[in-house]
Order: structure tokens, then sequence, then C-alpha cells
């Protein structure tokens, strides 16, 4: 076989040098591919976990000019309030310890020896604390608005639940001792048929000279969230209507 010439050898030098140079091309661009579609997927899980609270921030400014009252559904959304006799008062357990929920949601009853701090005034099935802390919150004087699994799906309706939040904001008031919080399949029975909304409260029997001295849970349900009766729920059963008022 005849040996290359100078002149083939340079120029088959050139070919691969050519081809490596194409190959080097591609890598860097195949890189800088996987790099963008990185910062591509970062972008979007920042946005999804901005996304949430960048809504709720607008829910509330959307709702912060409208009074309590005129948030939501009238009054007549929701059915009558009613009463039973309450047990429980300073039978504290451990959390983790199973509590017997006969009522769904419970407006009294045993429950953990802790409870949860008045700074967080809305909750999702993501966050929510144990049931058992928040009998605690309602033997403290808290009025708790619970929501289901179709209000937790309607965006109108939680729209109207995060403004309720924002309306009892900060921890100095106590006539703000308020939660909403979502009754989740796993904690008991269901709201009564069409009801999506439950308001509770845990209750002395009234203050003052009006006090029976008989303690009672209170109930209210309605099939989407009232301002309008929810205020007028926590003028009948204040804060101080209840077996631990001071506590916050």
């Amino acid at each position: 076989m005849a040996k290359p010439t100078k002149s083939e050898r340079t120029e088959r030098q050139a070919r691969v040098e050519k081809m490596l140079n194409q190959q080097r091309s591609a890598e860097r661009s195949r890189g800088m591919m996987i790099v963008g579609a990185c910062m591509l997927v970062g972008l979007l899980i920042i946005g999804a976990a901005a996304y949430k609270p960048i809504m709720e921030r607008l829910d509330a400014r959307q709702h912060r000019d409208t009074a309590l009252e005129d948030l939501g559904a009238p009054a007549s959304a929701c059915q009558k309030i009613t009463t039973k006799e309450a047990t429980g008062n300073q039978e504290h357990v451990e959390p983790g310890t199973p509590l017997d929920l006969k009522d769904a949601p419970p407006a009294f009853g045993t429950h953990y020896n802790v409870w949860e701090p008045m700074d967080k005034k809305l909750y999702t099935k993501g966050d929510r604390p144990e049931v058992g802390r928040l009998i605690h919150n309602l033997e403290h004087g808290y009025t708790l608005v619970w929501y289901d699994k179709t209000a937790a799906g309607d965006p109108e309706m939680m729209s109207v639940i995060r403004g309720m939040a924002d309306k009892f904001g900060g921890t100095t008031n106590l006539r703000h001792k308020f939660i909403a919080v979502p009754w989740l399949k796993s904690d008991g029975k269901a709201f009564p048929k069409g009801q999506h909304i439950a308001y509770t409260h845990w209750s002395v029997g009234g203050t003052g000279s009006d006090a029976t001295g008989k303690q009672v849970g209170v109930w209210q349900y309605c099939s989407s969230p009232s301002g309008a009766a929810l205020q007028d729920f926590m003028i009948k059963y204040p804060y101080m209507d209840s077996p631990e008022p001071t506590v916050v």
C-alpha cells in the first residue's frame, strides 16, 4: 500500500479535527440544554411554592375593605345554632392519645395538653394541627371555623374563608381568638348533608349575670361561609364565654 502523502495526511487530520470540534460543540449544546432544563424546573418549583402564599395575600387584599358581615353568603346560608352539654374541661391527655370524637366537628371534649398559638388563623390539609390540640383552643375561648373537602376544593369559598381569617389577625386582641381549619375524612363522620362549613365554640353558659354555669358545645352549620352568620355567632359566644378565656 502506498504511503499517504503529506497533503493527504493534512487533509485527514483536518477532517478528524473538524469531527472533534463538531462533537465538542454538540456536547456543549447538550450541556447548555440540560442546564437550561434544570433552571426551568427550578423556576417552576419556586413559582409553584410562591403561588399559594401570593394568591392568599391577593385574596386577603381583595376582601380587606369588605366588612366581615358582608363577606360570603348571607346568614340564611347557615342553619340554626345547636348546643349540647359539654364535658372534658381540664381533661388533658398526651398528644397522640386516641380521642373518641362523637361530633363532626367537636366543640368540646377530652383534649391534648398543648394547643395552637394565636398567631396563625388559617390552616390547610397540609399543615393542620391535630384535632386534640384544637379542642384545647376551644377550651381557651377560640371560635373555630371548620371547612370540609367540598369547601377546600372551591376557590370562591376558600377566598371568603381567607378573607374571614384576615379580619382576625394579630395576637393582642383576645376577641380575635379565631382559627379556620379543614375537617378531614380521617377525622370522623361528615357534616350534615349539604353543609360544608361549621362554626364551633365551647361555652360556659354565658358571661356576667347571664351565665348559667352549664357548659355546652355550640355548633352552627352552613352550606357556604357567611361572614354575617360568623359575626353574630362570635357576638353571642365571645371568647370570655369559655372555660379558660384568659389563656392565649
